[in-house]
């Protein structure tokens, strides 16, 4: 069993900065990749930020510059978010990439946590 859990979202006025975590738990041999995404009501889920086990990271244009993903350590990442827009509001997922100790790759997502900008 692995249990992925996010924390840190919240109410921000524009141009705020906030700080999301994720951290993954349970039967891991490795993570891959772990990855942000996105999602507002009525749109498809957008990737916002990736890192890989190697520490290469990438983000979407629309974040590019405003957000940074880290790895605070072997089993969590941090999201931080500064300038943010009311279009930056939506439901936010963490997913894990990882293999398990029988060697099986999957892939685990977290509950969400809710970031809204206030204009």
């Amino acid at each position: 069993q692995v249990q992925v859990v996010e924390s840190g979202g919240g109410l921000v006025q524009a141009g705020g900065s906030l700080r999301l975590s994720c951290a993954a738990s349970g039967s891991i041999r490795s993570i891959n990749a772990m990855r942000w995404f996105r999602q507002v009501p009525g749109k498809q889920r957008e990737l916002v930020a990736t890192i890989t086990s190697g520490g290469s990271t990438n983000y979407a244009d629309s974040v590019k510059g405003r957000f940074t993903i880290s790895r605070d350590n072997a089993n969590t990442v941090d999201l931080q978010m500064n300038t943010l827009k009311p279009e930056d509001t939506a439901v936010y997922y963490c997913n894990a990439q990882i293999t398990n100790w029988d060697f099986s790759v999957n892939v685990y997502w977290g509950q969400g946590t809710q970031v809204t900008v206030s204009p």
